[in-house]
Parts: C-alpha cells; sequence; structure tokens
C-alpha cells in the first residue's frame, strides 16, 4: 500500500480502484452467505486484558475483537495483528483448523476490516503471544485503504481534517488524547476531592461578557434575540458564588471568534474555579498544587521535556511584577503611560508591531508578548496588572492603580489568569462603564450585565478565580507543538473540492 492523501488525481485514482476492489469481496462475502456488517459481538476481554492475564488465560477459549492491521496470508496458514482501543496481539489462522470456506473468507479481508477470534493462546518460535484462532467473524468491511505503516499519515492538514485515520495509525496521537482524558480526569478528582462543586452554565449566552474577545454572534429564532456563544462562563459561576455555592469549578467549551495559530483555536476547552473566602494568593498555591499533581500522576516527576526544553514544575514557582519586568527588558517605564498614542510610541520605538485599531491594552499586550513572554520557560507568575486593563478584578489595598491578579506562563505560554475578584457592585458598574467607552472593547462583547450587577448587588463574599487553558496544559504534558495536536477535531478552512 501506498500513503493516500487523496490530493493528485493518480492517488485518487488509485483509492478509487482499491474501493472497487473491495466492494467486489463484498459481493463475494455475501454471495458465501456472510453478513459483512453485524450487529454485534460478545467478546470475553480486551486485548490489553488477554496480554496481562496471560498466564491465567492460557488453555482457555478467548474472544476478542480489534481492527487488521497487519496480514501475511500464506497457502495453508496465515499470521495477523489486529488492534483494539488497549492493544495489539498477533493472530494465527490455519485453513485446516477453520475449514477451508472460513480460510476463504479470511483471503477476502483486508487491512482495516474489523474481525472477532475466538480461540487459545500460545508462543510463537520467536516468542511472540499469539491467539490461535478456531473461529473468525467479520464485523465490519472497510472500504478505504490505511496508508502504509512505516510511512504513516504524514500531511499535516490531512491528518487534522481526518483525524480517525490520525489516530488508527498513529500511536503517538492516540496516546496524546488518551493522555489528555487522564489529565481532565485528575482535574475534576483534585477539586472533587477538595470539596469543589462541578457545574454546567450556559453555552448561549444573551450578553457576551466575562472576557474581552470578539464573540460569535447567533440568532434565537423563537426569542427573537441575537445570542453569543460565550467567549468565557465567568460572569455565571460568579452569580453562583452569589448563591451560596461557595467553591465551583467548570470545565467549559468556550468559543471566541478570532484568529487560528499554533497557539489559538476559536473554539477550546477551559477549566474555570471560584472558591469563597480566598484571594489570588490562594490560587497561586492552588495552581502550583494543580499543577503538580498532574506531573506526578502523569509523568512520575516534576520535569517535563516540551519542544527540546526540560521545564522545572517544581513549586514554588516565582513571582515577577509586570512593570518591573517590563522595564527591566525595555527600559521603558509603563506604569506612567496614559494614553494609546503614547503607548504606540513607545511600541513604535520598540518595533513592535500592532494594529491601527488596537487600544493602549492591546499594544501593550504586543510589547509584552515581543520582550517578556517568550523567555518564561520555566513557571512563572506574572503579577501586578493595571487595575484600568483588569475590570473584574480587585485592586490593591496600598495602590489602587495594580489590580490583584496574576498570569501563569510555562514555555512561553500563557496558561492561566486569575484574580481577587471584584465583589462591590458600585464600583464594578463604574468599571464595567468605563469599559463600554472603549470602542475596541465593545467590538470584543464589552458591556454593562445589569443582570450581573444586580446579583452582587445582594452580595458576594471574598471570592478568587482561576481560569486555565486546558488545550495549552495538555500541549505542556503530552511535549504538543501546536494546539491543533491536542484537538481531536481543530477548526480548520473548508476543504477542497
Amino acid at each position: 500500500m501506498q500513503e493516500f492523501n487523496e490530493k493528485s488525481e493518480t492517488d485518487k485514482l488509485v483509492v478509487d480502484d482499491l474501493i472497487i476492489q473491495r466492494k467486489q469481496k463484498i459481493d463475494k462475502l455475501r454471495q458465501k452467505g456472510i453478513e459483512v456488517y453485524p450487529n454485534k459481538y460478545d467478546s470475553t476481554c480486551s486485548i490489553a486484558g488477554v496480554i496481562k492475564d496471560e498466564q491465567a488465560l492460557t488453555d482457555k477459549e478467548l474472544k476478542v475483537c480489534g481492527r487488521i492491521m497487519s496480514m501475511r496470508i500464506m497457502g495453508k496458514a496465515s499470521f495477523a495483528h489486529i488492534k483494539d482501543m488497549s492493544g495489539k496481539i498477533q493472530i494465527y489462522i490455519k485453513k485446516d483448523d477453520i475449514g477451508e470456506d472460513n480460510y476463504s473468507v479470511f483471503r477476502l479481508m483486508d487491512i482495516g476490516d474489523f474481525v472477532g477470534i475466538a480461540g487459545k493462546l500460545f508462543h510463537t518460535k520467536t516468542g511472540e503471544l499469539t491467539i490461535h484462532t478456531a473461529a473468525l467473524t467479520l464485523l465490519s468491511k472497510s472500504l478505504r485503504p490505511l496508508p502504509e505503516k512505516w510511512h504513516g499519515l504524514k500531511d499535516i492538514e490531512t491528518r487534522y481534517r481526518q483525524r480517525y485515520v490520525d489516530l488508527i495509525v498513529n500511536e503517538n496521537v492516540r496516546n496524546v488524547f488518551m493522555n489528555r482524558s487522564r489529565i481532565i480526569q485528575l482535574i475534576r478528582k483534585y477539586f472533587d476531592d477538595r470539596g469543589f462543586i462541578e457545574v454546567e452554565t450556559p453555552m448561549m449566552q444573551p450578553i457576551a461578557g466575562g472576557a474581552t474577545a470578539k464573540p460569535f454572534i447567533t440568532h434565537h429564532e423563537v426569542l427573537d434575540m441575537d445570542m453569543y456563544l460565550r467567549i468565557a462562563p465567568e460572569l455565571y459561576l460568579k452569580r453562583l458564588v452569589v448563591g451560596g455555592f461557595e467553591k465551583v469549578y467548570e470545565i467549559n467549551r468556550n468559543f471566541r471568534n478570532e484568529g487560528i495559530s499554533t497557539k489559538h483555536n476559536p473554539e477550546f476547552t477551559m477549566l474555570e474555579v471560584y472558591n469563597a473566602n480566598t484571594d489570588y494568593v490562594s490560587m497561586m498555591e492552588l495552581c502550583e498544587a494543580l499543577f503538580s499533581c498532574i506531573a506526578e500522576n502523569i509523568l512520575k516527576k516534576t520535569e517535563v521535556s516540551s519542544q527540546g526544553k526540560t521545564i522545572n514544575l517544581k513549586p514554588p514557582w516565582p513571582r515577577l511584577s509586570f512593570y518591573e519586568i517590563l522595564k527591566e527588558k525595555t527600559g521603558r517605564d509603563f506604569s506612567t503611560v496614559n494614553s494609546r498614542e503614547e503607548m504606540a510610541k513607545i511600541a513604535d520605538e520598540l518595533g513592535v508591531k500592532y494594529s491601527g485599531t488596537n487600544g493602549e491594552h492591546k499594544i501593550l499586550d504586543h510589547i509584552f508578548d515581543s520582550f517578556i513572554q517568550p523567555e518564561l520557560i520555566n513557571p512563572a507568575f506574572i503579577v501586578d496588572y493595571p487595575a484600568k486593563y483588569s475590570p473584574l478584578a480587585k485592586s490593591k489595598k496600598d495602590n489602587p492603580e495594580i489590580a490583584e491578579r496574576f498570569e501563569l506562563f510555562i514555555n512561553g505560554q500563557e496558561l492561566a489568569n486569575a484574580y481577587s475578584e471584584l465583589n462591590d457592585p458600585v464600583r464594578q458598574r463604574e468599571k464595567m462603564e468605563e469599559q463600554v467607552k472603549d470602542r475596541e472593547l465593545v467590538a470584543e462583547g464589552g458591556c454593562v450585565d445589569e443582570d450581573y450587577l444586580r446579583a452582587l448587588e445582594y452580595g458576594m463574599p471574598p471570592c478568587s478565580g482561576l481560569g486555565i487553558g486546558i488545550d495549552r496544559l495538555v500541549m505542556l504534558f503530552t511535549d504538543a507543538p501546536s494546539i491543533r495536536d491536542v484537538i481531536l477535531f481543530p477548526q480548520m478552512k473548508k476543504e477542497a473540492e
């Protein structure tokens, strides 16, 4: 077989010819009375279970099922490998054991077909654990050929677009998504064990609030109103804190109508956590403990290898002042900048690119991204953010210009954002009203959320909140170079016809 990406006309013709051949095999199988797509198969164990319990299963009849991944068809006996979700095992099929009719059925099978195998275990002369087949059942006939095992599915766009094939032929890809599932399970256990309640909040919202980002807009026909796919669940989760749920978390899907890159996908997964009667320092400690827990369970150590770098996750992690580190790296004191014009002038002098529509805060973000972010390889909390760019955060008692907020950076990527939540309804209204004066922020969902303000007026206890990007977290722990490598079905351009 070849690697079929079906991009060239030649590849397409080859694939079409192979599909015709396989359809002809289906006709022959049906002429033999074989059910090509049966409803079920009663297996007794998984392939991993067979390998694990080999001694206990010796001399016992067992039944497993899986996809054929390789075949060596000979005159009167053949070998094949089948794979299920748990592992891979060799099967041995002998004409004298299963009969000539059944052996002819096997010869009509192809790599990619699903089969059920009944038989007993033995070891070949080379020592490989193998099932000696007593009965063979076709479970599903595949029509399209799989990529050749030693060349694999290498075309990046094809891998993302046809993830189902990617998972079949690339074992490392399967492992990434198995680890993603394990990481999410660990996160749930971590918070459940500490008395947090997992909740669900609306994904369609009447107001795009809780973050600064461009939303996706849809329309509800019955209610005759525009709605927004959520850019963040924050304001709904804090409503629950008002309602008495003092420790809540949500693993949620968010949607932002923005660019696609190795670090961004328009649809992504976030963890958001809120804990009453704590502040942002408590969230730093929680962050350190959570990452250490994941590292110890997934990697069995606190060091992680990511894109050629060795990253030490052992806490405590340094706390670096936003303004101080910017001054150290650029020689400029940004705490004294009070206008977009001044910020743009500094960016120009530093050679930092930005959009003509960017406001003061976005230009500052570009400067930070250029000078600071790439150097933050080992975990570091950037603290002391400007309060004017943090409308939902409390300010420091000794300096109202500085927010009680941090962002966590690892391997040059932002992984978490947290702050002490602003729970003064009067001050929160003032901040929201200031926000809607900024055209850029309004275009990205900035608004006055009257219902949220009403909730605050009923009283919210002191509270801290934390958001962690699950996709980027998985990238860190699986050594993935792109966010698309940890999202099963990333957003793609429309496929060319």
